[in-house]
């Protein structure tokens, strides 16, 4: 079975990149979007999360391709960036005309959800400046040849924004892949953002496309069935169990699809309600299936950017390691660190992940 080769530190000037789309999240914290008189902001985006987890909880020197309107919205999602130590100089800057019919920074509206309640998002994100990226746009020779990247991810948020922006995807892999670069993908199917370019019919045309060039695919079980066609044994509709042996055979039905996969990875999540769940994560690498620790009954604050900590934690845990088992337990502590926390980005330090890694309690830390 294949291996992650990685190309060594001393050749590339970032150990990771993403390419995806930044918002601006506005959270109504305990209340809801429709009843709320205040906002705390954030930002967030699915691939974005990646690499800024693997920064800011495992110390690892990231950047993202993006883009942003000129304007004082997309200076503060820059702000932000720089908060969260990624690298900016990738970023596309796009002049605004003042009202946003051409150019505009997305916007993302969520409520974290409670009990019986579940999360809730509302997104504003048309005519957005990265939605309008195009092949050519993006000095990809530059980024993986000059520059150096050992590790690409992107994923399929970025690539169902715009029928340009799929181009850019497959562009960006096909370029990673020329200068040796690992690349992973996180399939994050949303059909909301398929509907108005062809729905899932696309959805799975245009992902089955992008899965030739990815080293390490990740997703769920809808992500597998909806954006590949990958049929999911044992699932029940409403997810109220942890179906181990159907992910099994969903992996290694992709696996045989896909020769080029070299690892594999999704979480199992059963929810029981917004703020209670079932938590854990299988990784198939090297012909072997490995899974995490299992959380039952885990507690919830914030549950979106959860499966993005997953993958920022599971990709540290190949990189650092090569060690299947320990990068998903490395992906589903930082998932599930993360999701205590408000946001759609990790809070958590390495020392938190490993502490839970080793099995340690959530007793006071003194």
């Amino acid at each position: 079975m294949q291996s992650i080769q990685l190309k060594e530190k001393s050749q590339c000037l970032w150990d990771a990149a993403s390419l995806g789309e930044i918002m601006l999240r506005f959270d109504p914290g305990d209340g809801r979007i429709h009843t709320a008189r205040g906002f705390k902001v954030w930002e967030g985006g699915g691939e974005y999360n990646v690499v800024r987890g693997l920064k800011r909880c495992f110390g690892l020197k990231t950047t993202a391709v993006t883009a942003f309107a000129d304007n004082p919205v997309g200076r503060l999602v820059e702000d932000f960036m720089f908060q969260g130590g990624v690298d900016t100089s990738h970023v596309i800057w796009r002049k605004y005309d003042g009202i946003g019919r051409e150019v505009r920074n997305g916007l993302n509206f969520v409520e974290r959800g409670f009990g019986c309640r579940g999360a809730l998002s509302c997104a504003d994100r048309g005519l957005t400046a990265v939605s309008q990226l195009k092949p050519g746009d993006v000095d990809w020779d530059f980024l993986f040849g000059k520059e150096g990247v050992r590790w690409f991810h992107t994923g399929g948020i970025f690539a169902a924004l715009s029928e340009s922006t799929a181009e850019v995807c497959i562009e960006a892999l096909k370029a990673a892949k020329k200068y040796g670069t690992v690349t992973s993908y996180d399939l994050n199917y949303r059909a909301s953002l398929w509907r108005s370019i062809g729905g899932a019919e696309r959805a799975r045309e245009v992902n089955r496309e992008i899965a030739k060039y990815v080293d390490v695919m990740i997703g769920n079980e809808e992500d597998f069935t909806a954006a590949l066609g990958i049929e999911v044994e044992g699932v029940d509709e409403n997810l109220t169990t942890l179906p181990v042996d159907g992910f099994k055979k969903m992996i290694g039905k992709a696996v045989a699809e896909y020769p080029n996969f070299k690892a594999v990875a999704t979480t199992l999540r059963s929810v029981k309600s917004a703020t209670v769940n079932d938590w854990s994560a299988i990784c198939w690498y090297k012909g072997e299936f490995h899974q995490s620790i299992e959380r039952n009954g885990l507690e919830i604050f914030d549950r979106v950017g959860g499966g993005d900590s997953f993958a920022s934690g599971l990709i540290y845990g190949l990189m650092e390691f090569d060690d299947a088992a320990k990068a998903v337990n490395y992906g589903a502590a930082h998932g599930a660190f993360a999701m205590t926390t408000p946001g759609d980005t990790s809070m958590a330090i390495k020392a938190d992940i490993e502490k839970m890694v080793a099995g340690a309690s959530a007793r006071v830390d003194r």
